[in-house]
């Protein structure tokens, strides 16, 4: 097996964790109390955690400060489960430098500055452009001079991640956001990112990345609308591995100068951005998603070039999986709910019925953690058929995505196999047609869902060759109860 480059040294813990007096919380949208308040359901994974008589008088109707240890430490903890989300006061846009790699596009960087120049919040700020090396460079100089942008070059090609790293050493503020030169920030996108460096222990935070309107959307401009990679989506939350938010692209990201090092490793020249989450995060960093602050970006709409680039995700998951072990499955599911999803596929009554007492048990025992819930029973046994539909639909993804050449071996042999496949292909993209509420005709969108799904794992299996490796299409098996309830997860890319 060959090994990835080795990824920089690890980064430094935060120095504290304690959130300062005055710093509020609220709690997120579908976490669930118990009616006496003491237990509490949500967060990604899924979790139950029971509260004091003194935390739920303190968490009162679900929104409070922090004011001293204990309220602290509670805050923190509400936090890091995702079963609560910070809301910090307002503070100025200061103290940040806006570093913007770019190789040629001067059009585009000039795009970029242009927002950024007009935002009141940003008007001000230093700017340092990083040429990797343009083809005309004499274009990007002559845009990052109009703009009163600062200019550093590189004498060969890099990479985006080491154009990031140059304007990283030459930056002395406490803050650094990062901006692809294709961007184009909303004004009063800053101040909600910075506002969240008021908890000590944040590294990063992200924004969301939305599309730019264009004046006649295509097929796949109304798709990636919807499904670009880029997007996280409208729920804030902290980014985890092996969650539902497991990383954030560095489209845009706003960083604390101190807490990144040396910043991307220069190695990857895909995957950098969920590297740098997971090193973060295993260094004791917390990472947030804020997708009231936008940026929009001009997505890739050439099928040609839109389907290299979902190759190209693809290969950086060896790299991440052998960094990283454990913590870019394509699939992280219980044993007992891969085992009902086993028996219900054979589509016979004995291991149906198999299925659903295994299901059942599982049910009892679940409401036997939480006897204090409002109704145990039902609660074991809703979270229990979740976590089966949630791993069925994990395992309609990998036989679409991760696992597909494996998935069309067997169907060329087998004809159960074969129709399985069909009918984990359609349910699949007509699933996420209804979720993602697309415009588009409901085959028209399974096709490029498939289309997107192939190239991605065509790339994960480059990319598994390529390091002699199985470790990205290795499955996760989730041992601890608190665990076992998740559904479907999004992979890095």
């Amino acid at each position: 097996m060959t090994l990835a480059p080795a990824p920089p040294d690890l980064l430094a813990p935060p120095a504290g964790d304690r959130l300062p007096d005055g710093f509020t919380v609220e709690l997120a949208p579908g976490s669930h109390r118990s009616a006496d308040g003491r237990l509490m359901m949500g967060g990604s994974p899924l979790r139950l955690m029971r509260l004091t008589e003194a935390a739920v008088r303190r968490l009162g109707d679900g929104r409070f400060s922090v004011t001293d240890g204990p309220s602290a430490a509670l805050a923190r903890r509400l936090l890091d489960a995702g079963i609560a989300h910070p809301r910090p006061a307002p503070v100025p846009v200061r103290d940040t430098t806006v570093v913007i790699p770019v190789r040629d596009r001067a059009d585009q960087l000039d795009r970029l500055l242009d927002a950024l120049r007009r935002d009141p919040a940003t008007t001000g700020l230093p700017v340092l452009v990083v040429d990797d090396t343009s083809h005309s460079p004499a274009a990007v100089a002559d845009v990052a001079r109009r703009h009163g942008a600062r200019l550093l070059t590189h004498p060969y090609n890099q990479g985006p991640a080491a154009a990031r790293n140059t304007g990283l050493r030459h930056c002395r503020s406490a803050f650094v956001a990062f901006c692809d030169s294709d961007v184009v920030p909303e004004p009063g996108w800053l101040a909600p990112l910075l506002a969240q460096f008021t908890d000590p222990a944040v590294a990063l935070v992200a924004p969301r990345v939305v599309a730019l309107p264009v004046p006649s959307p295509g097929l796949l401009d109304r798709y990636e609308k919807l499904r670009s990679p880029l997007d996280m989506g409208a729920a804030e939350g902290p980014v985890v591995p092996v969650s539902a938010l497991s990383y954030v692209p560095s489209a845009t990201i706003v960083v604390r100068r101190a807490a990144v090092g040396a910043g991307f490793d220069t190695a990857l020249r895909v995957g950098e951005d969920v590297d740098l989450c997971m090193r973060l995060h295993e260094a004791g960093w917390r990472v947030r998603y804020v997708p009231s602050a936008r940026v929009g970006h001009r997505h890739r709409t050439d099928l040609r070039n839109w389907l290299a680039q979902r190759a190209s995700y693809g290969t950086g998951a060896a790299a991440l999986a052998l960094r990283h072990p454990g913590q870019v499955p394509p699939l992280y599911a219980a044993p007992w709910s891969l085992t009902a999803c086993a028996l219900l596929l054979r589509g016979r009554p004995v291991p149906v019925a198999a299925a659903a007492v295994l299901t059942g048990v599982t049910a009892v025992r679940v409401a036997r953690r939480m006897p204090d819930a409002d109704h145990p029973a039902r609660a074991g046994a809703l979270l229990s058929v979740a976590a089966v539909r949630g791993t069925a639909e994990q395992l309609l993804r990998c036989a679409t995505r991760h696992h597909w050449p494996v998935a069309l071996a067997a169907a060329a042999v087998d004809k159960r196999a074969r129709w399985l496949l069909l009918t984990a292909a359609v349910a699949d993209g007509l699933l996420d047609h209804r979720r993602s509420g697309s415009p588009l005709p409901p085959l028209t969108h399974l096709a490029l869902r498939r289309l997107d799904d192939l190239a991605y794992g065509w790339g994960v299996w480059q990319g598994a060759v390529r390091h002699r490796t199985t470790a990205p299409l290795r499955p996760r098996l989730a041992l601890r109860m608190v665990s076992r309830w998740t559904g479907a997860r999004p992979q890095p890319g």
